[in-house]
């Protein structure tokens, strides 16, 4: 690697440290003042929110890198085109190919921040945060390799997934006597959706009660019933498919398939997740057309600004295609990878016309 390599390759990763710095202190401050609200609430205090709050940094940190990427490549090369130093790299005979494997360099050290956060450091801190959460928040919950055990009265729940703001999947019902000396029925749910006044309602819902000499079998069917827990509650004792690792997502999607259930929304998130992370490449590499063109003069609020536009547009197409996902029953595979496929279109068109 040369010198002209490592140049570049730091004024990239200068400012693309800079733009995470300043997207991860709003972002945390926005989490900070959400969390306002849950504050008094049991043993949940001023620190206690303050502590979740920076348990899930990293978290936020492996959802913004694409749009840091993208910002900090527009603002480190357009810094260096302002100063005609570009212009200098270009008379000297280096390509524009040249120029690119440089920034993509650049893109592949940022690949491998993304995967560290994505793969080891936000998903252990993220549960961190929410068990702390929910132990200074509720009583009667425990935390075990099935997800989340719920106790409320002579009913004990517990729920291994959430699909939506108040959709989990998944969730076993088991029934006390009234002294807790004898197990009364058990149950399971494929999918549980809170409703209003304390309102659930179990889909798929099959049940085995337990006489005195006997076990009556109940048939699948809808069931309805009222409990204290809410969805909320729920919520911090479980994860969503989009805050999964690949490694669980992959053995979530596996068993999904094997017991012949829905996996379309575990399939969408395990490769909207690495179908994202290969979007830094490219990220990186659109900031080379636009320096090499009309933004070679432009000033750094232009080109934090279209930065932003592109950035922005990018993470809400990829959520209406989520939402298109689950709610059309498309192909998740498909589906998953079309951001980023408009995204390097887009990046190796201009490309091949900045040459």
């Amino acid at each position: 690697m040369s010198i002209l390599d490592r140049y570049i390759i730091r004024s990239i990763l200068g400012a693309a440290l800079m733009v995470i710095f300043v997207l991860l202190i709003l972002g945390a401050l926005f989490v900070f003042i959400d969390q306002q609200g849950d504050i008094g609430v049991g043993h949940y205090t001023v620190l206690s929110a303050l502590s979740f709050t920076l348990l899930n940094v990293p978290q936020q940190a492996f959802d913004l890198l694409p749009i840091a990427a993208l910002m900090g490549s527009l603002l480190g090369l357009g810094s260096l085109a302002r100063g005609s130093e570009v212009t200098v790299i270009r008379a000297s005979g280096i390509s524009v190919a040249r120029i690119c494997g440089t920034v993509l360099m650049a893109g592949i050290l940022l690949i491998g921040v993304e995967v560290l956060l994505g793969e080891f450091l936000a998903p252990p801190l993220r549960e961190a945060a929410k068990e702390q959460k929910a132990f200074s928040k509720f009583n009667d919950i425990s935390f075990g390799g099935g997800g989340a055990w719920v106790r409320d009265g002579n009913t004990i729940l517990n729920v291994a997934g959430q699909s939506g703001e108040r959709q989990f999947g998944g969730m076993q019902v088991f029934e006390l006597s009234a002294d807790h000396h004898h197990l009364i029925s058990i149950g399971h749910a494929g999918r549980a959706t809170a409703g209003t006044n304390r309102r659930w309602t179990l889909s798929d819902y099959t049940e085995s009660r337990f006489n005195d000499d006997s076990v009556v079998a109940v048939p699948s069917g809808q069931r309805s019933f009222e409990s204290n827990v809410t969805a909320g509650f729920l919520g911090l004792a479980v994860d969503t498919p989009d805050q999964l690792t690949s490694r669980a997502l992959w053995s979530l999607i596996q068993y999904l398939k094997s017991n012949s259930l829905d996996a379309r929304e575990y399939v969408f998130a395990f490769w909207s997740r690495i179908a994202r992370t290969v979007a830094i490449a490219f990220a990186v590499l659109l900031a080379v057309p636009f320096i090499l063109g009309s933004l070679r003069a432009a000033g750094a609020g232009t080109r934090m600004g279209l930065s932003l536009i592109i950035g922005l547009g990018f993470f809400l197409l990829q959520k209406l295609i989520e939402s298109g996902t689950l709610v059309f029953n498309l192909d998740p595979l498909i589906l998953a990878w079309l951001p980023t496929a408009l995204l390097a279109t887009v990046t190796v068109l201009l490309l091949v016309r900045a040459r």
